[in-house]
């Protein structure tokens, strides 16, 4: 199932680039609320062929989700296209940024990844 997240970020778009492509950034926000991505687990290599590459946490129960895919495009500050994802920034002006994330989760997870990406999408925002 197509998975499509539109957010509008009160952030130029290099702000809502770098949430994406440093470690010490996506290590803030990445994950649903009640898990934590340690920086130590995340390595990203933002090129096409780099490993996009983390560990999340649940904070409870100590349950992992990693996630290791490649980058198959990246076009500074426009786009990001991993696995069978790709994110979108749009610079609005006035210092606001349109993210786009489109994604394909299976019939049984898409419910699931899409709370879960949205809750991350918060975290973002408040970083931001």
């Amino acid at each position: 199932m197509k998975i499509s997240i539109t957010r509008v970020f009160d952030a130029p778009r290099q702000e809502v680039w770098r949430a994406w492509t440093e470690p010490e950034r996506i290590a803030q926000w990445w994950g649903k609320r009640g898990w934590s991505t340690p920086v130590s687990s995340v390595e990203l290599d933002v090129r096409p062929g780099g490993v996009f590459r983390l560990n999340s946490i649940n904070d409870d129960d100590g349950r992992e989700m990693p996630l290791d895919t490649v980058y198959s495009e990246v076009v500074e500050h426009e786009r990001l296209s991993f696995g069978t994802s790709t994110v979108t920034f749009t610079d609005l002006g006035d210092g606001r940024t349109e993210m786009r994330f489109e994604g394909i989760a299976g019939a049984d997870v898409a419910a699931a990844a899409t709370e879960g990406l949205a809750s991350a999408f918060d975290r973002m925002e408040e970083l931001l």
